[in-house]
This record gives C-alpha cells, sequence and structure tokens, in this order.
C-alpha cells in the first residue's frame, strides 16, 4: 500500500526548483498559480535566497506549489494514502481531490499572508527539540512558556513561542536532547496564530470541495477524514493547534501502509518515518534524477488500493 505525503514550512532550500523547472509542462502551470496569486514562484523556487524563500508568504505558497508540480512530474499515480505536515496538508489536499490545483494555491497564499500578520505582532519563532525522554522535553518546554507545536515522533518535537524562551531553551536543553532553531518566521501551531484563522475561514466558505479520493490522515489527531469538508475545516483551524506527526505516521503504519513517497521539496518527513516505521520502503522525491526510482517504487506498492 503507497502512501504520498508533502513536507511543511522549512523544507525549503534556495533554488530547489531549478532542476525541475527545465521541464516546461512543469514550469507552465507554476507560472500560471504566479499569476493567479500574484507572487512569482519561479524566482521563488529558482533565484531567491534562503531569507526570501524564508518569509512565511512566500514559503507557503512555493513548498505546495513544488508538491503538486512533483506529483504532476509522476504522472498518473495509484496511491491509497495520503498526508502533509502542515502547511503539506494543502497539497495532500489537492492531490486527493478535495480541492483543484488553482484553489490550493489561492488558499496557501491567503493562508500564508493571514500567519505571516499574526506572527508580525510579536517576536516568535520555532526551534526543534531533538532527543531527550519526550515526557521530560515537553514539561521543559511547557516551563518556559512555550507550546509543543510540532510533535513529530521520532524523537523530535518542536517548541514554539517568544524568542526569549526559545533562547533560554537553547542554552539549557532538555536532558540528552539538542536544540535547533528552525528558519521560520513566527510560533506557527500556537495560539499566536489565532487572529488568522477567521480570515482564513471566511476565504476556505468560497471554494469548491469534494470528498476526498483516496485516505487522507489529519494533524489534529492522525485520523482519517472522509469528507471534503471536515478535510478543510480541519486545515483552517490547525494553524493555531499542534501538529501530531507522530499521530499520522502511527496511523500509516496502523494502516498497513508499505511504501512512502515524500512529494518536494522532500527528504524530511522521510526521515522521521524512517526511524518510526523502519520496516516501511520511503523516497524521497528531491529532483528529476530521482523519478526512475519513484516509478518504480509506485508500480511495485500500489496493488494493494485502499478502499
Amino acid at each position: 500500500m503507497l502512501a504520498i505525503i508533502a513536507p511543511g514550512q522549512g523544507s525549503q532550500t534556495p533554488g530547489f526548483l531549478s532542476p525541475w523547472l527545465e521541464d516546461q509542462r512543469l514550469r507552465e502551470p507554476l507560472e500560471l498559480w504566479s499569476d493567479a496569486i500574484g507572487l512569482n514562484l519561479v524566482h521563488l523556487g529558482t533565484e531567491a535566497g534562503a531569507e526570501e524563500i524564508r518569509a512565511t508568504a512566500n514559503a507557503q505558497p512555493l513548498i505546495v506549489g513544488a508538491g503538486l508540480i512533483g506529483m504532476k512530474s509522476l504522472g498518473i499515480v495509484n496511491f491509497s494514502v495520503t498526508a502533509g505536515h502542515s502547511v503539506g496538508e494543502i497539497t495532500a489536499a489537492a492531490i486527493a481531490g478535495v480541492l483543484s490545483n488553482h484553489d490550493a494555491m489561492t488558499l496557501v497564499r491567503e493562508r500564508g499572508l493571514a500567519m505571516a500578520v499574526a506572527a508580525a505582532q510579536s517576536p516568535t519563532g520555532m526551534s526543534a527539540v531533538l532527543g531527550g525522554e519526550r515526557d521530560n522535553v515537553l514539561a521543559v518546554i511547557a516551563s518556559l512558556g512555550l507550546v509543543a507545536a510540532n510533535d513529530n515522533g521520532a524523537g523530535q518535537i518542536v517548541a514554539a513561542g517568544d524568542l526569549d524562551a526559545l533562547a533560554k531553551l537553547g542554552e539549557n536543553p532538555p536532558t540528552g536532547a539538542r536544540v535547533r532553531s528552525l528558519a521560520v518566521a513566527g510560533a506557527f501551531h500556537t495560539p499566536v496564530m489565532q487572529p488568522a484563522i477567521g480570515h482564513l475561514r471566511e476565504y476556505a466558505a468560497k471554494l469548491e470541495v469534494n470528498d476526498p479520493s483516496v485516505s487522507i490522515i489529519s494533524n489534529r489527531d492522525g485520523e482519517q477524514v472522509a469528507f471534503g469538508i471536515a478535510v478543510l475545516d480541519r486545515i483552517v483551524n490547525q494553524i493555531a493547534n499542534p501538529v501530531r506527526w507522530d499521530l499520522c505516521m502511527q496511523k500509516l503504519g496502523d494502516m498497513g501502509v508499505t511504501a512512502v513517497l515524500e512529494l518536494p521539496p522532500a527528504g524530511t518527513l522521510v526521515g522521521l518515518i524512517k526511524r518510526a516505521l523502519p520496516d516501511v520502503e520511503t523516497l524521497a522525491l528531491k529532483t528529476p534524477d530521482d523519478l526512475d526510482a519513484a516509478k518504480d517504487l509506485i508500480a511495485r506498492h500500489s496493488e494493494s488500493v485502499h478502499s
């Protein structure tokens, strides 16, 4: 059983789309979406520096656009399950047929802009806590007034909140853990983002929504969501609530998934899955050089279709 997953913010690197956009069939939709949302995604994916693509309003549409052209590069794919991490949930919703690609791109543009405005109200950020004992890590995060915004499993929890508190966390990490600052400009998936929800909900209400054509797993609780309107509602509310990627991975294992393919900008999520689900075959679709291996994996693992 094959799952296709989509990464979240922080997975982007300067120039990562350059090899993909040598194919005009992939460049054209990105140019169309750029016009539709008023943002030059081609520039962001090929020429822009790290600071420019770190900006929330730029990073989020860039990541979703990259995932969608990555999916297009694979052709028609027979897969059973999808999930996305944070903004990757919008990519997952599109490849599951809940949203059109166009609507996914306009929604993520609104999401990025609304979250950037919310983030600008106070100096906040996010840091990954790697290793340590889970309960102790959570206790230390809470003691500093921070939020465990991403529980990613495989020994990785992301703390979010005030920059001074994050600095203290970095200076005195939990026992057995190390702390790494993340290239994001705000405390996403915390109450800091609450002001963005109303705007995004109002915008989402205008979109045409379909029920998913494959199983789609939610960041909220790692559960499958059967109805498109519920998928969209969860995407909207998730911006101010923690991501439970640990539960998403647990669900992939419980469903009997045998292989996972991560769409570009790929690498982060398959790294977590390799540790959490070592018996599951994984592939990170990073560049067009990975397409042959990706199509081979698809051919070997898409026979058992979830019903």
